[in-house]
């Protein structure tokens, strides 16, 4: 896996997105990371020193993985740029259908209608 810098990350990942436009998927990870080992962090906790956590953030498509790690004083910035990136990139999914409110509400009217009609004559025979 290689790990780059976040700006050549988000350059490699639009080139990744570009490679799998008509089929292909990518995976997209983050975590929540130190980028130390187990023992290093006991150690910096006996001592009394703060963890920076970072986020590690991995991308595949199959056959190339590549990472970055981000602080938190650059998250803002590269999850701005992620986020465009995503919007750019992501044409492919398809729209949601959504039932027009008045019409649902409608159909409901007329269903509980129904329903009363229907229970009423019940009632009466």
């Amino acid at each position: 896996m290689v790990r780059l810098q976040p700006d050549p990350f988000l350059n490699e990942l639009t080139s990744m997105f570009e490679r799998t436009t008509e089929h292909g998927s990518i995976w997209v990870t983050l975590k929540h990371s130190s980028d130390k080992s187990k023992a290093q962090r006991n150690k910096m906790k006996t001592a009394g020193e703060n963890l920076e956590f970072k986020c590690l953030i991995r991308a595949t498509d199959g056959k190339k993985n590549i990472s970055t790690m981000v602080g938190a004083k650059d998250h803002q910035r590269f999850q701005a740029s992620y986020a465009i990136l995503l919007k750019a990139r992501l044409t492919a999914l398809k729209k949601r259908e959504r039932k027009d409110k008045r019409k649902a509400t409608d159909s409901d009217k007329k269903m509980d209608i129904s329903k009363k009609k229907s229970a009423a004559a019940k009632a009466s025979t």
